[in-house]
């Protein structure tokens, strides 16, 4: 495959696992244990939605997909047998939900240049089933192909963004989260943070022209004039420039620096708003 075809022409082409729910309580469920609005929603209809703790923070991202029997859960990133093992613990008889087997689902999706994930370019195929005939012709990504993308547009499925320990508004996912609806898991401190506002951190992307010496690694910290800013959590190798480019989780008060200076050589690292990043609610 040409390395420099455009990323219009790339599919991601990948095996995650997925968790079968079977039952008619599914949708209601599902509805009170992930941030998505998924009660009402219409059969294969692919929701997206954000799998919190009690305290709000994200463990999992989620597809789901109901239909008349249950509904499949694809965890596109976080441990799927933490997601099954927190789902089994709060099942009850009333809830007319059943936990099944978990397997493994290939989920093709169309990487477009510039755009930000789009979910109308996303499918679900089975084993037997082939992509429709317009992606025939496309080909399928390399991992650093992938890993590039990714870092452009501000999608946080690396290790280091998903911690556990960061919150949907500050990675940009506040259209995985649905404000107007009941109590679900992590729904009082979500709230709290829509209501309140100033999230201490936000995803950013950073780009810099130093040359592969001065490379920088996730978990280099941030500075801006001397005080910490944040941390570098990915990072990929722009080849035209000998630079590197990538994700940080970047402090409040670091935000509207143009720049800031990174890793133990003060790396200088510009700083842009992702084309994924959806910004929290305005504070009520």
């Amino acid at each position: 495959m040409n390395s420099h075809q455009d990323a219009a022409e790339l599919i991601w082409d990948g095996r995650f696992p997925l968790i079968r729910l079977e039952g008619s309580g599914c949708g209601s469920f599902l509805h009170g244990q992930t941030s998505a609005k998924v009660d009402g929603c219409a059969p294969g209809d692919l929701i997206q939605a954000c799998w919190l703790n009690a305290t709000g923070r994200v463990q999992a991202l989620l597809e789901i997909r109901l239909d008349s029997a249950g509904a499949d859960v694809l965890v596109l990133n976080g441990d799927s047998d933490s997601v099954a093992g927190g789902f089994d613990r709060v099942i009850f008889p009333a809830d007319q939900v059943r936990l099944g087997e978990q397997r493994q689902q290939r989920r093709l999706q169309r990487l477009e240049a510039g755009k930000a994930p789009d979910l109308n370019q996303v499918i679900w195929l089975s084993e037997s089933s082939e992509p429709p005939s317009s992606w025939a012709d496309l080909s399928p990504c390399s991992a650093t192909e992938l890993e590039c993308w990714r870092n452009k547009q501000g999608w946080p499925l690396g290790e280091q963004e998903l911690t556990g320990d960061t919150n949907p508004f500050e990675l940009g996912l506040s259209d995985w989260v649905e404000l107007n609806k009941g109590c679900y898991l992590g729904q009082e401190t979500v709230a709290k943070l829509a209501s309140r506002g100033g999230v201490k951190q936000q995803l950013r992307c950073w780009h810099s022209t130093s040359d592969t010496k001065n490379v920088l690694q996730s978990g280099d910290q941030l500075k801006l004039n001397d005080s910490r800013a944040g941390i570098i959590t990915s990072v990929s190798t722009d080849h035209a420039t000998g630079g590197s480019f990538g994700l940080a989780l970047v402090r409040r008060q670091a935000l509207e620096a143009e720049t800031l200076q990174a890793g133990s050589s003060d790396v200088e690292v510009s700083i842009a708003r992702p084309s994924a990043f959806c910004d929290p609610p305005a504070r009520g």
